[in-house]
């Protein structure tokens, strides 16, 4: 019998120069296709948070329809002496909102006759007792998916947050007084009976007057500078303005633009130091919980302006030098974190992306409801 005699042929393995070669050919490819990845995930979350301010939007012109004027901030009672309160306290016009895009659980728990709001020494506990389960819920159609949640808590729970402002216009204040001093927005403090705001008042059109802006929620963190801060010790009142009783004309834009200009700068000016208060009182300072709730109807918490386009280099900034909540004039802007801009929504329903490049002119005729603004179609 004849033995055959195999043979064997050895396998030509990868060479270590090989080996790289791939690897270096797979991580060429995926950092072409992660930013792909990345730009489409922000799509998706932009394509929510425009869904969630056409929801508002909506809401709004379905409100409006049914109550004749839009929601305001009004005045509440704390429970100890039925002291009726106004700017302190009120109930936001979001809250108001709740029945008209399917939060009616949440609108039932709402006491609208006590405070949306505690303080301290204020004898008005009960109210918070009487309203937690309320302003504690989170309700995902105030929270723009591309932000983060805030890092926070808020009578003891995870603090709901809110993406989306109410806007009381190219104003600097959000008290209603009395003629041409009142904001010239949709939205303010209907305290002191107030007059109520319609689309018989929007005479620059629903479709050209900003309802809602979108602002990045607030950090919580008191010791880092960010753009959704808020500079609590600001310069003061800007030049030629006085906040007097917030009953000033010049407060509202273009016509108090050449102070708020030079006051903007200064604000600016003081932004970095700002950041740089350590201790328990870096909060009077530097304020970083911008949009940490939806509940009270007040600059910073619920109400904001349209004095700069979003994500502008110049710092949120009070006027007011003295330490407490956010109820002074001020800016409390347009933020996102969208590349370029950020969403708003209009008085009609429609949801349009506002640039960061828009100039500040266009900026404060979307937000006002009736001074007459001729803007093209091209502007923003």
């Amino acid at each position: 019998m004849s033995l055959t005699r195999c043979k064997y042929r050895s396998g030509h393995g990868f060479t270590l120069i090989e080996l790289l070669v791939v690897i270096a050919i797979i991580a060429v490819l995926i950092s072409l296709l992660l930013p792909a990845v990345q730009s489409a995930r922000e799509a998706a979350r932009r394509a929510q948070c425009t869904n969630n301010l056409k929801q508002l939007g909506l809401a709004l012109a379905n409100y409006e329809s049914a109550v004749g004027a839009y929601p305001a901030s009004y005045e509440t009672r704390n429970t100890q002496d039925l002291k009726l309160w106004g700017t302190w306290g009120s109930w936001s016009p979001q809250t108001h909102l709740l029945g008209y895009f399917e939060q009616v659980p949440v609108l039932n728990t709402v006491n609208f006759s006590l405070h949306s709001h505690c303080c301290g020494g204020c004898g008005d506990n009960d109210s918070c007792l009487a309203n937690t389960t309320a302003f504690t819920t989170r309700v995902a159609s105030f929270l723009c998916p591309s932000s983060p949640l805030p890092a926070t808590t808020y009578f003891s729970k995870s603090a709901p947050g809110n993406s989306y402002f109410a806007s009381v216009g190219s104003s600097m204040h959000w008290v209603q007084s009395s003629g041409s001093s009142s904001p010239n927005g949709l939205f303010n403090s209907g305290e002191s009976g107030g007059q109520p705001i319609g689309i018989r008042d929007i005479s620059d059109g629903t479709s050209n007057t900003i309802a809602f802006g979108e602002w990045r929620i607030g950090d919580q963190d008191n010791n880092k500078l960010s753009i959704q801060d808020v500079i609590s010790h600001g310069p003061g009142d800007p030049p030629g303005i006085k906040c007097d009783g917030w009953g000033d004309p010049k407060l509202n834009m273009p016509l108090g633009a050449p102070g708020f200009l030079q006051w903007i700068n200064t604000c600016a000016g003081l932004a970095p130091a700002s950041a740089r208060q350590t201790g328990d009182a870096s909060w009077e300072m530097n304020m970083s919980y911008l949009g940490q709730a939806w509940n009270q109807g007040m600059f910073g918490w619920t109400l904001g302006n349209t004095l700069l386009p979003p994500n502008s280099p110049y710092p949120n900034c009070r006027m007011c030098s003295w330490d407490g909540d956010w109820d002074c004039p001020g800016i409390y802007g347009m933020s996102s974190f969208h590349p370029g801009g950020a969403n708003v929504a209009f008085a009609d329903g429609s949801v349009r992306f506002l640039k960061s490049s828009t100039a500040n002119q266009t900026v404060w005729a979307l937000g006002s409801r009736g001074q007459g603004e001729v803007l093209s179609s091209d502007s923003y």
